[in-house]
């Protein structure tokens, strides 16, 4: 094959890739496909702006706040509140490892591999379609297996299946889906009133919850 470009070449196994719109021929291996996800991405910090960071320390006080409920409380709502404060420490870090770009940089890769780079936008939207209705469907299913605690906790999880559907879309690379997220409305972009405002469902719920524990404590006291 004859390069069209100065981009280098790189042999991975059974074909080869090119940085650049040519395909793969070829079945990936785990290997191929690290190398060629590394080639185009490398842990780096995502986003050094200062919203970016924000962001992090949102992610990681709410962890927090979610941490102190699952210690106040017993039962299924502590497994619910301390996995979710681990979720959210799990994705302060991915916020600044930029780990969604590592998938984006996979599914190119397969992609190219399978001859259907050309055609990536309609599987895309199937993609984007099936996120929805699986976070749809797990927070049905989350909500009945929770019902008796939904009361306390459906805010939490309205927020959660905004942030998750809100990271795996992105990670689709749907150049639509980055235009909107980009969109700047008084130089406030979408993507912070999405993942801001999920983060923040979730504070509001576990200060609630807090507050109320704490209430609840104190009566007991003068009782």
């Amino acid at each position: 094959m004859t390069a069209q470009h100065s981009f280098p070449k790189l042999v991975l196994g059974p074909f080869d890739w090119r940085d650049g719109e040519s395909e793969l021929d070829g079945v990936l291996s785990p290997a191929d496909l690290a190398a060629c996800v590394f080639a185009t991405w490398s842990p780096k910090i995502g986003d050094p702006t200062v919203m970016g960071w924000a962001t992090v320390a949102s992610y990681l006080v709410v962890s927090m706040f979610a941490a102190l409920v699952s210690f106040r409380i017993t039962g299924r709502q502590r497994i619910f509140w301390l996995t979710l404060s681990a979720l959210l420490l799990a994705l302060a870090i991915n916020k600044q490892l930029d780990l969604q770009s590592a998938m984006t940089a996979a599914g190119r890769c397969i992609a190219k591999a399978q001859g259907w780079y050309g055609e990536r936008q309609s599987v895309q939207i199937k993609f984007i379609f099936s996120i929805i209705a699986t976070s749809v469907l797990a927070s049905l299913l989350l909500s009945w297996a929770m019902r008796r605690e939904l009361v306390d906790i459906w805010l939490a999880l309205i927020g959660l299946a905004f942030l998750l559907a809100f990271i795996a879309i992105r990670a689709a690379g749907f150049h639509h889906f980055d235009q909107f997220i980009g969109h700047e409305i008084g130089s406030i972009r979408m993507n912070w009133v999405i993942e801001i405002g999920g983060i923040a469902m979730i504070a509001a719920n576990a200060l609630y919850m807090l507050v109320r524990r704490s209430k609840n404590d104190l009566l007991a006291e003068f009782r």
